[in-house]
Order: C-alpha cells, then sequence, then structure tokens
C-alpha cells in the first residue's frame, strides 16, 4: 500500500476573495489529494492536505504560489491526523 501523509496548512496574506480556495480546490483535483479548505475570520486560509508524499508536496508548492490575484505572505505547515480521499470546502471559522 502507498504511503499517505497529511498536513494542516495555513495560509497568510491576500488570500480572500482572490479565489483562493477555489484555485486550492482545482490543484488538490489535478494532483489527487484529499483534504478540505476554509477561510478564517482573520483572513487567513487554512487546509487539510492528504495524499502521496509527492502529491502533498506539490500541492504546498501551489498554496505558496497562489492564484495570480492573491500575494501569498507565508505558509505555515505542521502535522495533521485527518485522513481524507475527497477534497471539500468548509464553512468559514
Amino acid at each position: 500500500m502507498d504511503r499517505i501523509i497529511s498536513r494542516h496548512l495555513r495560509i497568510h496574506g491576500r488570500v480572500q476573495g482572490v479565489g483562493y480556495r477555489n484555485y486550492i480546490e482545482f490543484k488538490a483535483a489535478q494532483h489527487g489529494v484529499g483534504g478540505w479548505v476554509r477561510n478564517r475570520a482573520d483572513g487567513s486560509v487554512e487546509a487539510v492536505v492528504c495524499g502521496a508524499p509527492e502529491a502533498v508536496a506539490e500541492l504546498i508548492e501551489c498554496a505558496r504560489r497562489g492564484p495570480r490575484a492573491s500575494a501569498v505572505e507565508r505558509v505555515d505547515i505542521g502535522e495533521s491526523g485527518e485522513q481524507h480521499q475527497t477534497f471539500s470546502r468548509r464553512p468559514t471559522t
């Protein structure tokens, strides 16, 4: 069985109101990554990404770039115990 990893991301900068969640959802589908994404009340975006190590690493690189209208300042990365096979959008918290 292939090894699956899970990472928790917190993305800071101009990442709300610029299509950032749509972008991450699209990139997750492209890379076969499960998890979820949501806006945070403080203006950041939070996500959990699960999948093969290479796919998760590629999605993290996408998160660092963001869509054209965004301005990502930093991405905080931590371990996550969550496991997801599909990717979804969650309500703002």
